[in-house]
C-alpha cells in the first residue's frame, strides 16, 4: 500500500502537467487566431478607405470633366482618362473590400475545432 500513494501522486502530477500543456497550447492557438483577425480587419479598413478615397477623387474629376466638357478638345481627353482611372480604382477597391467582408470572421474556429476533438477523445477514453 505505501507504494500506491507515490504512484497516484505521480499520475496526478502527470495529469496536471498534461492539462496545463493542453491549456497552454489552446491559448497559443487563440492568440494566433486573434492576430489573424486583426490582420483581416486592418486589410478591410485599408481597402474600404481606398475605395472611398478613389470614389471621391473620381467624382471630383467627373465634376471637372463635365465643367470643361465644352472647352477645347485635348483637356477633355485628359480629364476623361483621369476620371476613368480613379473610378476604376474605386471599383476594384470596393470589390476587394466586399470580398473580404463576405469571407466573414474565422475567429477562434480552429480553437473550437480542437476543443471538439479533445472532447471526442476524452469521451472515447472513458468508453462512452
Amino acid at each position: 500500500m505505501p507504494d500506491a500513494s507515490p504512484g497516484l501522486l505521480a499520475s496526478l502530477r502527470g495529469l496536471a502537467t498534461t492539462g496545463v500543456a493542453m491549456i497552454r497550447t489552446r491559448l497559443e492557438l487563440l492568440k494566433v487566431e486573434a492576430q489573424e483577425e486583426v490582420g483581416r480587419i486592418t486589410g478591410l479598413l485599408l481597402w474600404g478607405g481606398l475605395a472611398i478615397l478613389s470614389g471621391v477623387l473620381g467624382l471630383a474629376f467627373l465634376g471637372v470633366f463635365l465643367t470643361v466638357l465644352l472647352w477645347e478638345s485635348h483637356r477633355v481627353l485628359a480629364l476623361g482618362i483621369f476620371t476613368a482611372l480613379f473610378l476604376f480604382a474605386a471599383l476594384i477597391a470596393s470589390w476587394v473590400a466586399l470580398r473580404l467582408l463576405k469571407q466573414g470572421s474565422r475567429l477562434f474556429a480552429a480553437s473550437l475545432a480542437e476543443l471538439q476533438r479533445d472532447e471526442a477523445a476524452l469521451r472515447n477514453e472513458d468508453g462512452v
